[in-house]
């Protein structure tokens, strides 16, 4: 589990920072370096990605999306996904509802 607010590594060339949740809302911002890669899972939130920087390719449940700066995606609940990021990457990810598998008050 992530410490609010701190970054920690993901996967290799993956950090990610896990801010304070709300209610039944998160966020996350996530940096890839060239070639990282977020492998494929799933988890029952919906979740939106945020493009800051970058170039990054989705695969949700087999269908490829390329991500570029400025554009968004959605992640339905329950979705097999991961990403490649094309070129230093970040993103913010949102879900709903709070993703408890990744926070920790200590």
């Amino acid at each position: 589990m992530a410490k609010i607010g701190a970054w920690e590594n993901a996967e290799p060339g993956v950090k990610r920072r896990v801010f304070a949740p709300g209610d039944k809302l998160m966020m996350m911002e996530v940096h890839f370096e060239t070639g990282a890669e977020g492998y494929m899972h799933s988890h029952p939130h919906e979740q939106m990605s945020y493009c800051l920087k970058g170039c990054i390719e989705f695969t949700i449940d087999g269908a490829k999306t390329i991500l570029r700066q400025g554009e968004t995606i959605s992640i339905p609940g329950g979705a097999l996904h991961g990403v490649k990021a094309l070129e230093p990457t970040i993103l913010l990810d949102v879900f709903t509802p709070v993703r408890e598998d990744l926070i920790s008050d200590s």
